[in-house]
C-alpha cells in the first residue's frame, strides 16, 4: 500500500471544494458590484451629461469583462466537481437543488448572455438608451445568479418544503415558495449582496486612493474614490444591521454553528460572555488564554444581557463543527467590518473639513483597505460553510455519506491538476487586472468619441465633445 492509498478521499473532495470554490466566490462578489457600480456610472453619465462618468465607465468596463470572464469559467469546475466527487449527494439533493440551479441558466444566464456583448461593445455602436439598459439587464442576471445560488445555499443550510423518498432522496413536498424562501435565504442573500457591494466599493476606493497618491487634481480619480467612500460610510452599518439579523436566525436554526463561532463550549444560564481572542479547545470544551467581555454574547445573540445560552457540550460531539477555523474566520469578518466602518466614518470627517481628497493618510488607509472586502467574503464564507460540517444538508445529510465512491489517489491527481492550472490561469487574470488598475483614469472630462445618439446605424453618430460638458470638477 502506497501513501497515495492511505489518503482520505472525502477530506481531499473537501479541500479541492474548498479551493476552486474559494477563487470562484471572489469574482461573482466583485462582478456583481461592478455591474451595479457601472449601470450608475451610465445613469449619472445620460442625466448630467458630464463626461467624468462616461470616461470612468469605459474605465471600469475592462475590469469588469476580465472578473466576469474568471467567473464564468471558475463556476464551471464547481458543476464538473458535484459529478465526479460529490454524485452521492447531487443524487440525493438533485430533485430540490437540480430545478433551482436550471433556473438560474433560464433567468440569469440567458439574461446575461443576451446583453453582455451590448454592454462590452456597443457604446460606440448603439444608442445610449439602448446600451443603459443593456447595461442594467447585465447588473439584474448578476443579481438574479446571486438570488438562485443563495436559494440553493440556505436549502442545504436550512432545509424545508422536502420529503424523503423510497431511494433516500430529497423530493419537493407542496409548495416551492418554501423551498426556494428557505427560513435562512432572505437573511443570507442580503447580507451576501451587500458584502458584494462593499468588496467592490472598497475596490474601487483603493484604486481611486491609488491614484490620488500620485495626482489629487485627477477628476477620474476623485469622483470614484468619493463615490466609494460614500457606500463605505453608508452600506458598512447597513451591513452590520443585517450580519446582526443573520445571526439571530443562524441561532435559530443552526445553534452548534453559532456556538462554535461564539468559542462557547460550556453552557451560560446566567448570560454568556463574548470571547475577543483566545485558542478554542475541542479536548478540554474551553478557549484557553481567552479574553473576554462579561454577558456581551448575549447581548450580541440575545439582545439581553443576562440571557441563556446552552454550550457545545449540550450537543452530540459528532455534531460539532472544526471550532478553531469557525471561531477565527468570524472573528477576521467582524474585525473587517469594524475596520471598513472606521474608514467610512474617517471619511466623512475629511469631506465634512473638505479635506476628503487631500489627506494623504486616509488616501493610504484607503490603499490598504482595497482587498478588505475579498478576504471578509472569504472568511464569512468559510464561517458558513465550516459551520455545517458536518454535514452537506444541515442534520439531514453527513458530508461522510455524500461523496462518490472515488479513490483518494484519483481525488488527489485531480486536485493537484487544479493548483497548476489555477497558479497560471487565474494568476494571468489577477496579474492583468492589477495592470489594468495600474493605468491612471481619465483627467478630463471629455467624452468617449464616437458615441452615438440613436442605434440602427439610421444617422451618423453625434458626439458629445461639447465644449460646455469639458471643464473643472466642482467640488465633490
Amino acid at each position: 500500500m502506497t501513501l497515495l492509498d492511505q489518503l482520505d478521499p472525502v477530506l481531499l473532495a473537501r479541500a479541492q471544494f474548498a479551493f476552486t470554490v474559494s477563487f470562484h466566490f471572489i469574482f461573482p462578489a466583485f462582478s456583481i458590484g461592478l455591474a451595479s457600480y457601472l449601470m450608475v456610472l451610465e445613469a449619472l453619465w445620460l442625466k448630467t451629461g458630464r463626461g467624468v462618468y462616461a470616461n470612468l465607465y469605459r474605465y471600469w468596463l475592462k475590469i469588469f469583462a476580465v472578473v466576469f470572464g474568471m467567473g464564468v469559467v471558475s463556476g464551471v469546475v464547481l458543476s464538473y466537481q458535484f459529478g465526479t466527487n460529490w454524485s452521492v449527494f447531487s443524487t440525493k439533493a438533485g430533485p430540490v437543488i437540480g430545478p433551482l440551479m436550471g433556473y438560474e441558466v433560464i433567468t440569469a444566464f440567458f439574461l446575461e448572455a443576451g446583453f453582455l456583448g451590448v454592454m462590452l461593445f456597443g457604446i460606440s455602436k448603439v444608442g445610449r438608451r439602448l446600451h443603459f439598459f443593456a447595461t442594467c439587464m447585465v447588473a439584474l442576471g448578476t443579481f438574479i445568479s446571486a438570488f438562485w445560488i443563495l436559494s440553493v445555499n440556505s436549502w442545504m443550510q436550512t432545509p424545508a418544503g422536502y420529503a424523503i423518498n423510497d431511494s433516500g432522496q430529497f423530493i419537493p413536498a407542496g409548495s416551492w415558495w418554501d423551498i426556494i424562501f428557505n427560513p435562512s435565504f432572505p437573511f443570507r442573500l442580503v447580507h451576501t449582496v451587500t458584502a458584494a457591494y462593499l468588496t467592490t466599493a472598497f475596490a474601487v476606493g483603493g484604486v481611486g486612493a491609488w491614484h490620488l497618491l500620485k495626482d489629487s487634481n485627477n477628476i477620474g480619480a476623485r469622483k470614484m474614490f468619493s463615490m466609494a467612500m460614500w457606500m463605505a460610510a453608508i452600506v458598512t452599518p447597513i451591513q452590520i444591521v443585517a450580519g446582526d439579523a443573520h445571526g439571530l436566525n443562524t441561532l435559530e436554526h443552526q445553534p452548534i454553528k453559532v456556538l462554535a463561532m461564539e468559542g462557547d463550549y460550556q453552557p451560560s444560564p446566567n448570560g454568556a460572555h463574548l470571547a475577543l481572542f483566545g485558542i478554542p479547545d475541542d479536548d478540554e470544551a474551553r478557549v484557553r488564554y481567552e479574553v473576554a467581555i462579561p454577558h456581551l454574547g448575549s447581548l450580541v445573540l440575545k439582545h439581553d444581557p443576562y440571557a441563556p445560552l446552552p454550550g457545545l457540550v449540550d450537543f452530540p460531539r459528532d455534531q460539532w463543527p472544526p471550532v478553531k477555523i469557525v471561531f477565527w474566520s468570524f472573528r477576521i469578518m467582524v474585525a473587517l467590518g469594524l475596520a471598513m466602518l472606521g474608514l467610512g466614518l474617517w471619511s466623512l470627517i475629511a469631506r465634512r473639513r473638505r479635506r476628503l481628497f487631500d489627506s494623504r493618510w486616509l488616501h493610504r488607509a484607503a490603499v490598504v483597505m482595497g482587498p478588505s472586502g475579498f478576504v471578509a467574503v472569504l472568511a464569512g464564507w468559510v464561517t458558513t460553510e465550516v459551520g455545517r460540517q458536518p454535514f452537506t444538508v444541515y442534520g439531514l445529510l453527513r458530508t461522510v455519506e455524500s461523496n462518490s465512491p472515488i479513490d483518494g489517489p484519483a481525488v488527489a491527481a485531480s486536485l493537484i491538476a487544479f493548483v497548476i492550472v489555477y497558479f497560471f490561469a487565474f494568476g494571468a487574470g489577477v496579474y492583468y487586472l492589477f495592470h489594468l488598475m495600474a493605468v491612471p483614469p481619465h483627467r478630463g472630462e471629455t467624452e468617449p468619441d464616437n458615441v452615438p445618439t440613436r442605434a440602427a446605424g439610421i444617422m451618423p453618430g453625434q458626439t458629445l465633445n461639447a465644449p460646455s460638458l469639458r471643464g473643472g470638477e466642482p467640488h465633490e
